[in-house]
């Protein structure tokens, strides 16, 4: 219960965060693109402040033995820099400078926005399920190894 009320309160302070920034608007992370033309640098200073309990939280987590409301602390352990995690940043990078939204103000965004980010979150979930249905491996059978 613990790991579920940190969730809901860390992901409503993200969210506002988000929303406080102004970041849930495509058009501001597009102008923060357009170095030649009407740049908009708001979206660094988002990041820039990030940074700061960003670091604050990986420094204190170094120095516990496990989080407040879990078992242990999930760091990613690949270092490896390959071919399906460049091909993974540039089709993310893409589709962010095509319409302006990464997953975070998306869902965040829909709180307030219009019909536009109802359609990028439900092809983001689709492209999700492709992604799974596409990579799990098949059971002997030839059944998926995840059921719907």
């Amino acid at each position: 219960m613990r790991q579920i009320l940190s969730a809901i309160v860390t992901g409503t302070l993200f969210g506002m965060g988000l929303a406080l920034s102004d970041m849930i608007n495509p058009a501001r992370v597009l102008a923060f693109l357009d170095l030649f033309g009407a740049w908009d640098p708001t979206l660094a200073y988002v990041m820039g402040g990030a940074l700061i309990p960003s670091a604050i939280g990986y420094w204190l987590s170094r120095r516990m033995g496990a989080p407040v409301a879990g078992d242990r602390f999930y760091v990613p352990e690949n270092r490896r820099i390959d071919r399906r995690l460049l091909a993974g940043g540039a089709l993310f990078g893409a589709g962010w400078g095509l319409v302006g939204y990464c997953p975070g103000p998306a869902v965040a965004g829909l709180v307030f926005a219009g019909w536009q980010t109802f359609v990028f979150v439900a092809a983001m979930i689709a492209g999700m399920w492709l992604h799974r249905i596409l990579t799990q491996p098949r059971r002997p059978h030839g059944e998926p190894a995840i059921k719907f």
